[in-house]
């Protein structure tokens, strides 16, 4: 009897355990053909934001001060078609201005005495990007738009085609007035003459990188906060990067003042008085004490020709897009199977 009983015990064992199993594999088979249907769905969104170069003016070295310093803005656009539980892509177009101010950057004590300051270079420059990006969704979407998460995460990579024309701004010496110049027509370091290079592109491609956090509003509308980093192929964005040109190369008092700006005694942007800097400058580089720090400057060669020009030959620009974005999701048509 005990046998029997033992018996059965086993039996009724490996049926609730062959039960478990059968139940797991048909939950395991339905969430896989749950998934299986995801239904694809599109956005299109529209942001605004920030914007923050890194280059000749505003270098790696100081990334927090590079990052907040010269601070600008951006706005953008963008139709995202997501394929994929995890898998999207996305157009857009983004419009971002970008600054650097060599005095703005350096004007304290500690960085008086750098290159940097004695340089005094200035710019702006908008850029219009068109780029195509693939989107990887960190959390991943549920089988149609109107039950994705909350909360998501995602990182975006692709390609982007940007047309830029870096300008500074001038003093005119008889009016007074100041007005934004464009630099490249000028070929400040000697662009476009015998044995110098050609003009820079105004078409530049680029790489962007970035990471976002979306929420879910309601069935139709999200917003997420996006940090886009794009790397270039070009030095130029602001536009310095190699070594000073000779003056008789530059014919226009236009080019010959932006291509060497370091015995302008006042900020450009602000006016303010760069003769204690520069004090500061050739006292400590010099080790001379001097009423001119220009004229002292100059006899020493800072600026000439052949000497350099940008702090950092081997490492192109940078910029960087911090956006607030708003979704609408476009209605999918859910498409019913064929009856057999």
């Amino acid at each position: 009897m005990m046998f029997r009983n033992s018996l059965r015990a086993g039996s009724k064992i490996q049926l609730a355990g062959l039960t478990i199993l059968s139940v797991l594999g048909l939950s395991a088979n339905t969430h896989a053909q749950y998934k299986a249907v995801f239904i694809p769905y599109s956005t299109i969104g529209f942001g605004i934001g920030t914007s923050s170069y890194y280059g000749d003016l505003a270098t790696y070295r100081r990334p927090v001060a590079s990052t907040f310093n010269q601070m600008r803005w951006s706005v953008g656009a963008n139709y995202t078609r997501h394929f994929t539980p995890r898998l999207a892509a996305r157009a857009s177009f983004t419009w971002a201005r970008i600054a650097g101010d060599d005095f703005k950057m350096n004007n304290s004590p500690k960085y008086q005495t750098n290159i940097l300051f004695a340089r005094n270079f200035q710019f702006r420059n908008d850029l219009k990007e068109f780029s195509l990006q693939g989107i990887f969704k960190l959390t991943p979407d549920d089988r149609t738009y109107e039950r994705r998460s909350k909360i998501g995460t995602y990182v975006v990579a692709g390609l982007a085609l940007a047309a830029h024309n870096p300008k500074a701004l001038y003093l005119a010496p008889t009016s007074g007035d100041k007005y934004w110049v464009k630099l490249q027509p000028l070929g400040t370091e000697g662009q476009g003459n015998a044995g110098y290079a050609k003009p820079y592109s105004l078409v530049q491609l680029s790489i962007p990188v970035g990471f976002g956090v979306r929420y879910k509003i309601n069935s139709r509308f999200d917003i997420s906060a996006e940090l886009g980093y794009r790397f270039t192929f070009t030095d130029y964005l602001d536009d310095v990067a190699g070594n000073y040109a000779a003056p008789s190369l530059l014919q226009d008092p236009v080019a010959q003042q932006l291509a060497n700006r370091s015995a302008e005694l006042v900020s450009i942007k602000k006016g303010q008085d760069r003769l204690p800097g520069l004090t500061n400058f050739v006292q400590t580089n010099y080790n001379v004490t001097t009423t001119d720090p220009v004229a002292e400057m100059q006899a020493r060669g800072f600026g000439a020709p052949g000497s350099q020009r940008g702090n950092n030959p081997s490492l192109n620009d940078a910029y960087m897009t911090g956006m607030i974005h708003l979704h609408y999701i476009i209605p999918s048509q859910i498409k019913c199977p064929p009856l057999k």
